[in-house]
């Protein structure tokens, strides 16, 4: 690990200091409070209900009712002797029910979306995870860069230091008489730079937190810390292959082209003929002549479409034409993931090899500014020379920071493409 500050930068633990918040903390975090992922797990419960639609189209429906109707009574006198009862036609008042059964036998249009319907739930679930990677990928860039940022800081701080020191030695030897006043003027200019640069990289660090607040959703009194470059897998290692498996983006493609062929199964079983059962049973309230109380009717039909005017026809066209699209989507997923992968590997290689120039520019940084600040003291070194490298250290440590993070980021990018980042 690089170090990020020179020796005798110290940081002081005052009493309010936030608590650090560590990058698995935030990773957690956001596995519980990201609204995105609550979004897409709420539709993923959703689309879990499919095979339970698809289901009910096959399972049996019984249905209930009843009625009431007020009408005019009609009776219909009989002959014979004087006061002879008439028989009731139709009561004034008229109470009836009705329980009614049905169930498909043979549905062969509802045996596809039976299966489509399991397939739609794999489908959601991948789509899921991929969104919980990227969430989570999201969080993880977050973090480094609000931890390289707040590194940055303490960098920035350190010459704000050095340079207020400076200063006040610059002055005073302005006072003696032994510098011009060029050189205290320039020892100003560059404590009002520091303390420029500082503000910047403060807004830079609050600004950072805030993004990485609104992922996790929490206040933003908190720190972070720099974590360890993330390992990766070495160069040996079959990565393409590993995405082409683990990928959820690239398994839900290839689910999407089983649905698809499962449609078009679906849209050839149309032209298959269908068999239903229902039976009937009806309750006569106020029954009257010729009218029993009750009665019940089983039925059995069977139907069989010959020609439905050609949409059978399109619909087939129309799926076959959305398998030919998934297919293509499924090739050019598992393309994209491979060219992800060999892509993310270069960049990994190229942040690492600038990480090392980086590291090496610091060391020299480092020295150079040792050696100037003892040559100034022997009055070999003028103060330009001093504050040269002063602000060549602080740049090379910024530098080294921001290349540190480079490597970070591309290592997280490597470990996206490959399908193991944030991998259950």
């Amino acid at each position: 690990m690089i170090a990020l500050l020179a020796v005798t930068l110290t940081v002081s633990a005052a009493a309010g200091t936030p608590p650090v918040l560590t990058l698995d903390e935030a990773l957690q975090a956001a596995r519980q409070n990201n609204l995105d992922l609550k979004v897409a797990r709420a539709r993923m419960q959703q689309a879990q209900l499919a095979s339970n639609r698809a289901w009910a189209a096959y399972l049996p429906t019984v249905s209930v009712g009843a009625s009431y109707t007020r009408q005019m009574e009609i009776s219909l006198p009989l002959p014979g002797p004087a006061g002879a009862t008439p028989v009731l036609i139709q009561p004034a008042n008229q109470y009836g029910g009705q329980a009614e059964v049905r169930q498909a036998i043979l549905a062969p249009s509802l045996w596809p979306a039976i299966r489509n319907a399991g397939i739609v739930e794999d489908v959601a679930e991948l789509n899921t995870e991929h969104a919980r990677r990227e969430i989570l990928f999201a969080v993880a860039q977050a973090y480094f860069g609000a931890a390289s940022l707040q590194e940055a800081i303490r960098a920035t701080r350190f010459l704000l230091e050095v340079n207020t020191a400076r200063e006040a030695d610059t002055k005073k030897r302005f006072e003696a008489g032994t510098v011009t006043k060029v050189a205290l003027l320039r020892s100003q200019l560059d404590r009002t730079r520091a303390e420029q640069d500082l503000v910047r990289a403060n807004n830079a660090s609050a600004s950072a937190k805030l993004a990485l607040a609104t992922l996790i959703q929490r206040d933003t009194e908190f720190s972070v810390e720099l974590p360890p470059v993330p390992s990766v897998p070495s160069a040996e290692a079959d990565l393409a292959k590993q995405a082409l498996e683990e990928r959820p983006d690239v398994a839900a493609a290839r689910r999407n082209l089983d649905l698809a062929l499962g449609r078009r199964q679906g849209a050839w079983f149309a032209y298959a003929p269908s068999v239903g059962f229902s039976g009937l049973y009806r309750l006569n309230g106020t029954p009257a002549a010729f009218a029993p109380r009750d009665n019940w009717s089983l039925t059995l039909s069977a139907q069989w479409v010959l020609w439905d005017g050609g949409v059978r026809e399109l619909n087939l066209r129309e799926e076959s034409a959305r398998v030919a699209e998934a297919s293509a989507q499924q090739k050019q997923s598992e393309a994209r993931a491979t060219e992800e992968v060999a892509r993310a590997r270069l960049e990994y290689e190229n942040a690492q090899a600038n990480l090392s120039k980086a590291e090496e520019a610091l060391s020299l940084a480092r020295e150079t500014q040792r050696l100037t600040e003892i040559a100034f003291k022997a009055g070999v070194a003028t103060y330009l020379e001093v504050a040269d490298a002063n602000a060549a250290l602080t740049g090379a440590e910024v530098g080294a920071i921001n290349e540190r993070l480079q490597t970070s980021l591309a290592a997280l990018r490597l470990l996206r493409a490959a399908g193991l980042f944030a991998k259950e």
